[in-house]
Order: structure tokens, then sequence, then C-alpha cells
């Protein structure tokens, strides 16, 4: 779900698709005093770049609303039903990619700017992503790795429900912090 800043130069323009066995895509938000942090356990997507042109990066990515984990299974129940959500109706969310900016090649760092589906809802959103390199593995199939965090407001996405405690806060902060870590499969 990111985009590669710089490849070896025998890679050429080409597509890799997420590895779910080695990709994260983890979440934190603020419960209380301290944080929730959480993943998604089922989603894709594709990266389609040419390390000659890393500002012309294609990224699309999907992820099974359903497949939230946060280690407590109530809790997850809560986040699946209409007051979070509402997987029902909104099953799936969505990342497309629509431009990169702000290419460090030397860092191989840049932002990733794209359209954000969750709820029902689509915003604009900036990642921070970075290029972590592209190799062989094991058994000769190319892999690149990327990260990629941002925060978002829940509230911009129609997840808005939350409790008032006594002492005048909220139970569920309004900023989740997102990462992802993927290791892409390059496609022949």
């Amino acid at each position: 779900m990111l985009v590669a800043l710089a490849l070896p130069a025998w890679a050429g323009a080409a597509t890799y698709a997420v590895d779910k066995d080695h990709t994260s895509v983890a979440f934190k938000v603020r419960h209380l005093f301290t944080s929730v942090v959480g993943h998604f356990g089922e989603f894709s997507g594709t990266i389609e770049l040419d390390p000659a042109a890393p500002a012309a990066a294609s990224v699309r990515g999907e992820i099974a609303a359903t497949s939230i984990d946060t280690n407590n299974a109530k809790r997850d129940e809560h986040l699946r039903s209409a007051d979070f959500f509402d997987v029902a109706k909104h099953p799936s969310i969505a990342f497309v990619s629509t431009k990169v900016s702000d290419v460090d090649p030397a860092a191989k760092t840049a932002k990733l700017h794209g359209n954000l589906t969750m709820h029902g809802v689509t915003k604009p959103v900036v990642l921070d992503v970075a290029y972590l390199g592209t190799g062989k593995d094991p058994w000769g199939n190319v892999r690149g790795g990327f990260t990629a965090t941002t925060t978002v407001t829940r509230k911009d996405f129609g997840l808005s429900w939350n409790e008032t405690l006594e002492t005048g806060g909220v139970l569920v902060g309004e900023e989740v912090e997102i990462e992802i870590n993927v290791e892409g499969l390059l496609q022949e």
C-alpha cells in the first residue's frame, strides 16, 4: 500500500502484490488514560511503480472491516456494530492513491496522497511513506519492503460514538494513528 522511492535498476516498472503473511495493518487510539492497539487481519493491495519515476507510483488497498482485532472479543464486536464501523453496511475500508509528493531519494521517503473510504465516507489523506529495500527471497521471488503512517480523525469518517466520563473527558480519543508495514511480492 505504499510507494517505493528507489529500487535497483534491474527492477524496471513493476507491480507488487501485498503479501498478507508478511504485512501488518495496525492502528492505535486513546482509551481512557492509555491507548488500545489493534490490527486488521484481512486485506489486499497493489503497488505499481517505476523506480525511474517514483512520483508516478500508484497504490490501491482494501481492508475487510470485519477482520478488526483488538485482542478483546467483546470490544471487537462493538467496533463491528453500527456504533462504529457498521460492517453490515460498510464491510470494507479502501485506499486509492492520487499522487506522490515530497520525494526524497536520499532518505527514500515521500508523501503518498489518496482517498480513504471508511464507514461509507471518503476523505483525502496523506501517508508518510518509506522504502525499505528490494531483493530476492531464498526461493527466488523479488520482494519490496515499505512502511506508511498517518493519523486520521475518526469523526471525519462518521465514527463518532463516545461516552463522556465523570471527569469531563471521553472514553475514546478522536485521533487514530495508523501504521502499515508492507512486504510486496513482484508480479510477473
